[in-house]
């Protein structure tokens, strides 16, 4: 006859001032409100981080030599024209989108 498993009995642990910050995410009830805006972590997308790149690009674009950058980027022979091709071939190959 089959022996039916003891149940575990779990203790309580005493709270640890760094049991807020364990907590699994996705509960936001426990987590420390940001004190001020300046404070939050800009994550992808956010309207900040969209308005600071596009304002960067536009001043890349009014003060470089476009053209110069371009060939300055430029494979310096064909042993690194076939690297690059490689490399973005093996890029692609691991991306979901354009192959």
């Amino acid at each position: 006859m089959p022996s039916t498993p003891t149940p575990r009995i779990l203790q309580q642990q005493p709270e640890r001032p760094s049991d807020l910050q364990q907590q699994q995410s996705g509960s936001n009830d426990l987590q420390p409100k940001p004190t001020a805006q300046k404070e939050q972590q800009m994550g992808e997308g956010s309207y900040e981080g969209s308005r600071d790149y596009q304002q960067r690009t536009e001043e890349y674009l009014k003060k470089a030599d476009v053209e110069a950058d371009a060939e300055a980027a430029k494979p310096r022979s064909e042993q690194d024209a076939r690297e690059l091709d490689e490399a973005e071939k093996e890029g692609r190959s691991h991306s979901k989108g354009e192959h």
